[in-house]
This record gives C-alpha cells, structure tokens and sequence, in this order.
C-alpha cells in the first residue's frame, strides 16, 4: 500500500548529518522543512544541498519548505537566565530593560506597549505563564501574574484573542526571502499573516528576488482566522500552525478550526499542513503516546495533505523513529478514508479552467470504474493538484520533465513524483512511454484499467486538455476524451 499523506520533517541538530537524514528518507520524509529561525545562511544553503544530494541517490524527489521566522514577539534575557513566578506577584515588561530581573525584563518588539491597555491578557511561553496588565506607562507594561512558574530568557509573548500589529514580514524576513530563492525553495511558508495582503506582499518580494516558491500561510493568529477566505485566495497553501494559534483563541477551540481549515483549503483547491506537537513526546520517548497517534491518525482522516515533525526531527533523540511512527500511522489511516463517490456540488461550483473539468472527470471516472492509477503528464503540477483535492485511493503519479514541478507534487496528496518526458513531443508516444515506464516501476499490471492525462500541443504549463482510458497492454486505440469547457458545456455528472 502506497502512502497517500506526506510527511514533512523540520531539520536541525538532530538530523542535519547525512547518515541521519539518509535515513529519515528512506523512512517516508517527502518534504523537508529549513526553519530560518535558526542557523545562518551558510548553514541552511549546505544543508539544502545534502538533502538533495542523498534524494538523488536514493532515487527520490524530496520538497523544501523554507519557513520564514517571522515576527515572534519575545521577552530579553535575565541576568541569571532565569526567575520562578508566583501568582499574585507584579511583573513589568519593559521595553527599555536591558538585562532582566525579579521584577521587570526587556522586549524585543518595542512597539508592545501601543498594544495592550489594562485588562489585557498576556501569555509567554506558550501559554505556561499568564499576565493580565493592569497599566500601561510610557514603555512599560504592568503585570499581575495570574498563572506562575519557571520564565526563562527570550519566550514569546501572545495577546489571548490576538490584536498585536507586528507586521508579517520583518527585516530579517526580507533577507531570508533572498536565501530561499538561492535554496530554490519549493514552497515558501509565511509566519503570522493577518490577512491576504501579508501575503501578496510576500510574493511580490519573493518574485522581486527572482523565486519561484509556491506561498504558504501559517495560520496562527486569531485574526487569520476571520480572514481565512482571503489568505487562502492569496496564498497556495496553508500550515495549521497549532501552537501560536492554541495560545491565542484557547486549546478547546484548535480541533474544530483545524477540520474547517483543512476542508477549506481542499475546496478552494490548496495545499494543507497540519503542525505542531504532532508527536512531541518522541522528542524523548522511540514511541509515541496513544494520544499523538489518535492525532495523527485523525488529521489524515481530515483530509490533510501533510503531517508534519518539528522539533522531534530537528532536535529530538529518536528523529528516524519519529519518521517511520508517522509514516505507519498515516498508513493504517488511510485504510479508514472514506472515498466520498458523490461528486454533485452546487451549481456554481464550476470548474475553474479546462484543467480542472479534465481532473474532475477524471476523479468521477476512478471512482466509478476499477481504475488502477492515474497517469497525469504535466509541465506545472496543476492538473495533478486538482486531481488531489478529490478523495480517492488510486494513485496519482505525476510524470514531469520538469525537476520544480517533480518537487513541488511532493507536497500533494495521493501524488507520487515521477522524471519523464524530455524532448518528447508526439502525444502518442508519450502515452505509450508512459505505460511502459509505470509497468517497469511496478505500477501497474497488463490488463489494469488506467486513466491518462495530457495536454496538446505538448510542452505548454497549464495546457491539459486530453484524458484517455488505457487498458494496459492493450492496442492504445482505447475510448479518448476531450473536454474543452470553451466548446461544450460539462454533462451534469462532471459538476463534481
């Protein structure tokens, strides 16, 4: 059984050395992640080129994700590292305190003192320390502490219910953005966007840089989530990002806004990440608690195209362990995924170009008839991606001559990269190329009913407009369909 959910796998100390990391593909990482939060430009260029380099040994195409830092809103560091604090004591968050205190400590983002007002509620680290404010004056912020403990040097500082204006995009993003166009990032992730223009505007850095990534929101501020139609309209993918956006709209609410998120984003034909603490306790533990499977194994029956690791691979003790634990999961997952066979929505759910009428009526086509897989030839990937926001269990294998496309489907779900197709030119030899290449893979079998997808002329990003039935082994005369949306209107079946 091929595994249809991808798995991203953030890098770091833990698994940035080949032997390491050669393993971690070998046990299912299709996408890496390069969190420019840390290490420097130098360090994330070599490792990119290590993770390239073992793919193409192994005979795999393998994503890069580069995550943008983005603006996370810290506190400085304390003159002894850290303080215990009790509830009921006072506390001062001082935007001209240098070195910290009992009573007071620095902030990074100065500007944190225009966005509170008493009565506020300030959460650090992660939520394990709560303050509400009870005046603001000058540059300093006074504090009661309502929940206590451990604050060590340089934890982040959410506001509950959001509301705090530290743009999206910081200096240190804007030259971040040229790295990863050096890296040829595949996809590039945005850190707390507010709205659709926090990521227009990274576009338009991105391609002022000369990149080609695809955008990737992170949603977690609670303002995300009010403008997540517009995000997901700007944007070509989005990150559950559990942990900001939990210590912001409260745990309790994280597990319905993850459903809805996924379910938006496969209706409005993006990609979607679920993160954060998927497998945390892997980080010290080879097994995961019963819990994270459960967690896992529910984003996968979401509809997730990607779970993904990050400080379990990237610092963790048992970071292959923590690869092969999600890749079993995911697996045994997807033998509950219901495949959902009614493909009516309303009416004005048209498809959006011819490429997506090709894929829909390919999607209605595997599901009515023993299709064993789906064969899509594409320059840009957009086909197979639409293909992918339809529940199914027969493969979609994406065969490309293009390396960033081959890259960007590692992404997708239920779609297996495959290189193929340089200098050819005649459709129909193409085709039957095709065939044979699935064959000598193991694909499929002689006699398997498949389902091929091609665009004339060839060669044009964007230009699918064939799909053919394919009786493997078969003369390759078989019934061929053309739908072209500017010629003929789609029969009620295809409005999926």
């Amino acid at each position: 059984m091929m595994r249809r959910t991808k798995i991203v796998a953030t890098l770091g100390p833990a698994s940035n050395n080949p032997e390491t990391l050669g393993k971690m593909l070998e046990a299912g990482v299709d996408v890496v992640r390069i969190n420019f939060s840390h290490g420097t430009k130098e360090e994330h260029i070599a490792v990119v080129e290590l993770v390239r380099s073992l793919a193409h040994s192994l005979g795999r195409t393998v994503g890069v994700l580069a995550d943008l830092q983005g603006p996370k809103i810290r506190i400085g560091r304390f003159e002894h590292g850290k303080i215990i604090l009790k509830t009921g004591d006072e506390f001062i968050l001082d935007a001209d305190c240098e070195l910290g205190n009992q009573e007071r400590i620095g902030l990074d983002y100065r500007e944190l003192p225009n966005d509170v007002e008493a009565g506020a509620v300030l959460l650090l680290d992660d939520g394990r320390i709560v303050m509400t404010v009870t005046k603001v004056k000058g540059n300093e912020i006074y504090c009661e502490v309502t929940q206590g403990g451990v604050l060590s040097n340089n934890k982040g500082i959410n506001r509950k219910g959001g509301g705090l204006s530290a743009p999206a995009l910081t200096e240190k993003d804007l030259q971040d953005i040229k790295t990863a166009t050096i890296l040829q990032a595949d996809y590039l992730a945005v850190s707390f966007p507010r709205s659709g223009e926090d990521i227009r505007q990274a576009r338009a850095l991105m391609q002022e840089a000369k990149g080609h990534s695809l955008l990737m929101a992170k949603i977690e501020r609670s303002e995300a989530i009010l403008a997540l139609d517009d995000i997901l309209s700007a944007s070509d993918a989005i990150m559950v990002a559990r942990g900001d956006l939990a210590v912001e709209v409260g745990d309790a609410a994280v597990p319905a806004l993850q459903k809805r998120m996924i379910r938006s984003a496969r209706e409005a034909n993006k990609l979607v990440i679920t993160a954060t603490q998927m497998m945390e306790s892997m980080i010290s533990s080879p097994i995961p608690t019963r819990a994270e499977v459960s967690d896992v194994a529910n984003a996968v029956l979401d509809g997730t195209d990607a779970v993904m690791l990050s400080a379990e691979s990237a610092a963790g003790q048992y970071p292959v362990e923590a690869v092969a634990a999600m890749a079993r999961v995911c697996l045994e997952a997807e033998k509950e995924y219901t495949v959902n066979l009614s493909f009516r929505r309303s009416p004005d759910t048209q498809p959006v170009s011819i490429e997506d009428a090709i894929a829909r009526a390919t999607m209605y086509t595997a599901g009515s008839l023993k299709i064993r897989a789906i064969a899509a030839l594409t320059q840009s990937g957009v086909t197979a991606l639409f293909m992918s926001r339809r529940s199914s269990k027969v493969p979609i294998f994406a065969l490309s001559p293009l390396d960033e496309t081959l890259s960007k489907v590692t992404l997708f779900r239920g779609v297996y990269p495959i290189k193929f197709g340089q200098g050819l030119c005649d459709p129909e030899i193409i085709l039957g190329m095709a065939e044979d290449e699935l064959l000598r893979r193991g694909a499929i079998r002689k006699e398997d009913l498949i389902i091929m997808t091609i665009g004339e002329p060839v060669g044009i990003a964007g230009g699918t407009n064939t799909m053919k039935l394919v009786k493997v082994g078969s003369p390759r005369t078989m019934a061929q369909i053309v739908s072209d949306t500017t010629q003929q209107p789609l029969s009620d079946p295809l409005h999926l």
